[in-house]
């Protein structure tokens, strides 16, 4: 996976609630077991029409509005624990997702995939899409090692949590296996001190 240290991006602003799995990628395609390919239908049925048109109120169909980052309603990714909706996100670009509130299953799989989850208050959200409306190219920057989101331009500013181990991956672009990898001579100095054969 690519390294997350510092990111700086304007960003998506989606004030949708309760946005579920199947809205993030519709179940009609989740027949790959690869994860390619899977952004040109995020969020299908509400990026086009039934003839496969955009819809141009849609705001990934708005050209105001690019980035790394998108910023979402309370509850992103409730529904079902498909792991395509984090595929599909981090293959059309994004990085991080800003809600004050995720799904616990999409948290997880969005971390196991390189997208970082960034959890605020209701407040600092509410924030964010007010300052957007000011400014459509508002940037924010996100700074993993010392886990803040800030808006730039403005003293606003907010920590989040993340666990330490999720933060370790995320830094160094491991998944888990490369992680395992990583401790391999710490592994084989414990077997040999430790273990009998």
């Amino acid at each position: 996976m690519e390294k997350f240290e510092t990111l700086i991006s304007s960003f998506v602003p989606l004030p949708n609630e309760d946005v579920d799995t199947d809205q993030i990628i519709p179940a009609r395609f989740l027949k790959s077991t690869t994860r390619e390919g899977f952004g040109e239908n995020l969020f299908r049925d509400w990026r086009y029409d039934s003839n496969d048109d955009l819809k141009l109120d849609f705001v990934l169909n708005n050209p105001s509005y690019s980035g790394n980052i998108l910023v979402a309603g309370k509850n992103f990714g409730c529904g079902s624990s498909r792991e395509h909706a984090a595929w599909a996100l981090y293959d059309y670009g994004f990085r991080a997702i800003i809600s004050s509130y995720f799904a616990d299953i999409f948290k997880g799989n969005a971390l196991n995939n390189g997208l970082l989850p960034i959890q605020v208050s209701d407040g600092f959200l509410a924030t964010i899409f007010e300052e957007v409306e000011k400014e459509n190219r508002l940037e924010l920057k996100v700074e993993l090692e010392e886990q803040r989101v800030s808006i730039l331009g403005t003293e606003y500013s907010e920590e989040f949590d993340i666990s330490a181990y999720k933060k370790t991956c995320l830094l160094n672009g491991f998944d888990d296996i490369d992680f395992l990898i990583s401790k391999k001579k710490s592994i084989e100095q414990f077997e040999q001190t430790h273990i009998e054969f």
